[in-house]
């Protein structure tokens, strides 16, 4: 616990006609007649290094760019390996677990140690890995890099300890998986094709072992020589040599046939007894032609052969169709008997595995359910039903259904709002799926005992915004909005909808949400904002539309005699909102009806909404002179006050959204009046065309174009580089003419120094560094707030900082984060009880309510792009300075409350995240936790309360991540355990006959035969063992101090244990080496005990 007192006297300076005091301190000037006395301040702050840590909790979404899939039949786990290196292991609902390989290659293949609690990974830099799932955060446990050749396809027989691993050169090798290393025998190519063979089979693409004989294995090369090898024969069965490339292979479970799928869209099926030529050859979707010929298909890249118990066996395989069908989507073809459906799919599929019964290859396999791994999606088909319905996902799959384009992030959410979002949003979901249960059912997870209602809002480019349950680190989505609907549909290539946003013109910029009110307001990027009320009920609703002119005039002059009559410095209360608007949607001229026209056109007629979120008011910005709007860029909606208030790079404007009337709308410049700090005298529209192509999904190659618009919402003039610096000098004014609203926030302050009482106000952050104070005038009454205007005085405090304004929070003089009021929500299509009139209920949290430290004045918190201020109110007063970033720039800044304390977080764009004290602004936490940042990241990063944050780690997935150290210590109880002990099914008894003449499967000794005594080492050049680095992971973003000490000793310990473990295992050789030779030695001397010296 840390106290720090401050003495304020002497801070308030007095300057008698000067209009701000020095940037260095940020104090405006003037004599305070009515601020608290000059006394000390008595808070003790209670946040500590040690309350901070920094790691990654869990991963939601779709895999981005998957490569591969598994699946245990026992454990019921399902892998997806991704091109980023990425893997996802899936159970029941809770339980999803991320891992990253450390070199980031592709994951080429995937497999699992059935029951065993293990995976197999084969990466792409030819590296294979074996990470142990029997832990909560999955390790790697050995790797082993192949220099020589490159691996393409392996194989692990169930039960077995030895993995097959072909390589592109066409030789096939063996790794022992407990130990990781490779075994002597060696498949080389040229001696598994016959001697007369000229040319190179190619890669190896199959593997599997005989279902009636583990002793013989089935090799698949590329060209389409297929090799039964003998593996204790070292010999081939037979060889096959088929004229069409060979994709994939599949055993019948008898081990008497096996088909193939071919690069000319056939399927062959092979007798065992006749190998040369094919028992069946088939082409399920080429059709005969008139000369005879058969249709040219595109290759089957995979089939399953699978039997069944009581039906005709299942062909399932991808890919076939015709050529001449263009256009046709992806499809999985289900053969079952005679009949054959054909499935069309969204997106391309990567992968797709049949799910059976029983674990064994040579046992009626019974599929159950086919899992589909597409580009974008996962989908699992029922085969048990002839009409193939699918499962419903009950995993968060569809993030990314239209590209994300922003977050919001709620946490501690009032607890009755996520039960009736979930009971709103299900009445729209979609029917039609499988019955059965979720057939990936592994692992186990149980709700933790640190879980509080959170919610996750995405808004997407689409215009729509879906609502989701992020308790207990798991995700669901509840609810989904679609903006769109608010708006006639934009014809294509008409309007200037066309003209500004040709594909996504309802895009959404952000969001702001109230959760006890449940106001929500969502900005657009056609310069739209939406506000919406819930309700239960459905009702019919006209939607308002209001039109704002937002413009900087060219030939305004400033001065100072202007100024004095401009009637928004007069005081307050004393004019009507119609004389604060320059231009109001009904007073248009009849030139200007040409450019006054919004993007979009608002529906003019009654509408029936169903129950949720229901539109009430649409603000637009207008064309002027031939040019579209200005992207709005910083928004704030207060529900206590019933206004809305937002700005972009031209100026400000506040709307009373409960009288549906604009009550502000002027120039950044505007608002200084005689108090600007950079005395500029002219202003020149920007005539450059807004872009609005960031908004989309974003790809590696477009992060240099789109770069600059992450480093701030609204400083466009700013060079194309992260760790450009930027003064606010005057000399910078010169060159950025235009000064654009960052931020902006409601809430009970104190507008001017002389105010005794705090009132309404509205804080005003600029990308000059200025923060602005607006103070407002509400009628308290309920008849009174609906009729009598609300008065907007001239500008109070004017209060100066280094970069663009990003964020302002308000402490009380004990240190305690005030709240914004709101008004408690009411249904307002809900019947009215005559007996109880329905009427605002408004909740005010006034800073001048529990002080007594510093009498009636509150802390006011302004961080912007490179140092943090906080200010005493209302002397304005600079109690504390600290300069976040001298190389860099903050991207996003929150007040959050931590251990019931406030704390300033904040993301920069080196890829730091940093927590300081408040009020003292004392350096917490600073890790360096993203090595870059992109625009996906810098655009959706949010933190919250409680610790936590998130962003969009990819165009598909949502990365979460805790900087709390009780949240990183209690993660392990969130966690779902990914292993459950089960025991192995037994197999079935094959009976007396089929395995007398089934041959000798059950006596194959693979130890006798890959081990080291009988097939030597392998050559130390072809690969190269690297043991395995689990743990080391979550010490990397550990924070310093004892927390990173305790990681480090743990980590040590576990080293020194595995050390010891070799140790032990080397003594045990040596003594079993020590008993030979002692034996060896007792047995010469008895043979020689009689022999005499002459004899030897």
């Amino acid at each position: 616990m840390k106290k720090f007192r401050k003495v304020l006297d002497g801070l308030t300076t007095s300057s008698p006609g000067g209009t701000i005091g020095s940037p260095s301190c940020g104090s405006a000037a003037g004599t305070p007649t009515s601020a608290p006395a000059p006394r000390e301040i008595d808070i003790q702050e209670t946040l500590i290094s040690e309350n901070f840590q920094l790691c990654k909790t869990v991963r939601h979404g779709f895999p981005y760019q998957p490569t591969a899939l598994a699946f245990d039949p026992v454990q019921k786990l399902l892998a997806i390996g991704s091109r980023s290196g990425g893997i996802r292991i899936l159970g029941r609902p809770g339980v999803d677990c991320y891992c990253q390989h450390e070199s980031g290659a592709a994951v080429l293949q995937l497999q699992f140690l059935i029951n065993e609690g293990a995976l197999v990974t084969a990466c792409a830099d030819d590296t294979l890995h074996l990470w142990n799932l029997r832990q909560r955060r999955p390790a790697v446990l050995h790797s082993l890099k192949f220099n020589r050749e490159r691996i393409t396809f392996c194989h692990l027989p169930f039960q077995s300890k030895w993995l097959y691993v072909g390589t592109e050169r066409g030789n096939t090798h063996i790794v022992n998986i407990e130990s990781f290393i490779l075994s002597g025998y060696v498949i080389m190519w040229n001696k598994a094709i016959e001697l007369a063979t000229k040319t190179h089979p190619g890669p190896v693409v199959h593997l599997s072992d005989s279902p009636k004989d583990e002793g013989k294995l089935l090799i698949g090369f590329e060209s389409g020589t297929i090799v039964q090898w003998d593996l204790r024969a070292k010999k081939a069965d037979f060889r096959i040599y088929y004229d069409e490339a060979i994709h994939s292979v599949s055993w019948h479970h008898e081990g008497k046939q096996f088909m193939c799928s071919h690069s000319d869209g056939s399927l062959t099926l092979w007798n065992l007894r006749n190998t040369t030529k094919p028992f069946q050859v088939t082409f399920p979707h080429g059709k005969i032609q008139k000369d005879g010929r058969k249709e040219s298909c595109k290759p089957i890249l995979k089939v399953e052969y699978k039997t069944s118990r009581n039906s005709e066996p299942f062909i399932i395989f991808s890919g076939g169709l015709s050529y001449d069908k263009a256009g046709r989507r992806p499809t999985l073809t289900i053969m079952h008997g005679k009949a054959i459906t054909v499935l069309e799919m969204d997106y391309p599929i990567v992968e797709f595995l049949v799910l059976c019964e029983t674990p064994y290859n040579n046992e009626v396999q019974d599929p159950y359910a086919v899992v589909v791994l597409l580009e974008k999606d996962l989908i699992v088909v029922d085969l048990t039903q002839s009409n193939f319905p699918v499962f419903e996902n009950p995993y968060p799959m569809d993030v990314h259904e239209s590209p994300v384009t922003c977050t919001a992030y709620f946490a501690d959410c009032p607890p009755d709002i996520i039960p009736i979002l979930y009971s709103i949003g299900a009445k729209h979901k979609k029917t039609g799926y499988s019955q059965k249960e979720w057939p990936i059912s592994g692992g186990t997870w149980m709700l933790g005992s640190h879980t509080y209602p959170e919610i996750i809002i995405t808004g997407h480019a689409d215009g729509s915004i879906k609502f989701w349950d992020a308790s207990a680190i798991t995700l669901q989505m509840l609810y989904k909005l679609k903006t769109s609907k608010a708006f006639e549909k934009p014809k294509v290539g008409d309007g200037r909808a066309a003209e500004l946003v040709e594909e996504d013109p309802f895009a959404v910029q952000m969001v702001s949400w109230c959760p006890q009110s449940r106001i929500f307001c969502v900005v657009g990027i056609s310069a739209h904002i939406i506000l919406y009320r819930f309700s239960k009920y459905d009702a019919n609703t006209q939607i308002v539309s209001l039109e704002v002119r937002l413009q900087c005039e060219p030939e305004d002059v400033i001065s100072p005699s202007e100024n004095e009559n401009n009637p928004c410095f007069t005081e307050s209360g004393s004019h009507s909102p119609h004389h604060q608007q320059p231009v109001n949607a009904g007073n248009r001229t009849p030139e200007g009806n040409k450019d006054s026209t919004p993007c979009l056109k608002v529906k003019e007629r009654m509408v029936r909404v169903p129950p949720g979120y229901q539109s009430e008011l649409v603000i637009q910005l207008q064309w002027i002179d031939g040019e579209p709007p200005q992207q709005i860029t910083s928004l704030d909606i207060n529900s206590a006050y019933g206004l809305l208030a937002f700005g972009n790079c031209n100026g400000l404007a506040v709307v009373d959204y409960l009288q549906k009337t604009i009550l502000l709308c002027m120039s950044t410049l505007d608002l200084y009046g005689a108090t600007d700090p950079y005395q500029r005298l002219t202003r020149s529209p920007r005539r450059n065309r807004q872009s609005t192509s960031g908004l989309t999904e974003l790809t590696d190659n477009q992060q240099s174009i789109d770069m600059e618009r992450s480093k701030s919402p609204t400083s466009e003039s700013r060079e194309n580089s992260f760790s450009h610096s930027r003064s606010s000098s005057v000399s910078s004014i010169d060159r950025e003419t235009k000064e654009a609203i960052t931020t902006l926030q409601f809430g009970e302050s104190f507008g001017r120094k002389t105010d005794a009482l705090p009132t309404p106000c509205l804080w005003v952050g600029t990308s000059l560094g200025v923060a602005l104070l607006i103070p407002m005038s509400i009628p308290t009454d309920q008849e009174e707030r609906m009729d009598e205007p609300v008065a907007i005085g001239p500008s109070g405090g004017v209060l100066m900082l280094k970069g663009s304004v990003l964020r302002f929070g308000f402490l009380d003089c004990m240190g305690a984060l005030i709240q914004s009021p709101y008004e408690v929500w009411r249904d307002l299509n809900a019947a009215e009880d005559p007996d109880r009139p329905r009427r605002r209920k408004l909740v005010h949290f006034s800073p001048s309510s529990s002080q007594d430290a510093c009498g009636d004045g509150h802390l006011a918190v302004v961080c912007s792009e490179r140092q943090a201020k906080v200010f005493l109110m209302p002397s304005q007063s600079c109690l504390f300075v600290h300069n976040i970033t001298e190389s860099s720039f903050v991207l996003r800044a929150d007040i959050v409350s931590v251990y019931n304390s406030a704390c300033l977080a904040c993301f920069c764009a080196n890829g730091h995240v940093m927590t300081l004290s408040l009020p003292s602004l004392r350096p917490l936490m600073d890790v360096n936790y993203l090595p870059l940042t992109d625009m996906r990241i810098a655009r959706t990063f949010c933190f919250t309360n409680g610790g936590q944050a998130l962003y969009l780690s990819s165009p598909t997935e949502i990365q979460r991540i805790t900087y709390s150290q009780e949240m990183c210590d209690n993660l392990q109880e969130m966690l779902g355990e990914l292993f459950t002990p089960i025991e192995t099914p037994e197999a079935q008894n094959r009976g007396f006959l089929k395995g007398f003449f089934g041959g000798n499967a059950q006596t194959f000794d693979r130890e006798e035969l890959f081990g080291e005594a009988s097939a030597g080492k392998a050559s130390r050049s072809l690969a190269q063992h690297i043991p395995g680095q689990g743990g080391v992971e979550g010490m990397k973003v550990a924070a310093t101090g004892v927390v990173g000490d305790l990681a480090r000793a743990r980590i040590a310990l576990d080293e020194r244990g595995q050390r010891l473990g070799e140790l032990e295992d080397r003594t045990a050789l040596m003594m079993t080496s020590a008993e030979t030779f002692s034996k060896h030695a007792h047995e010469l001397m008895l043979k020689c005990k009689d022999k005499k010296w002459y004899q030897f």
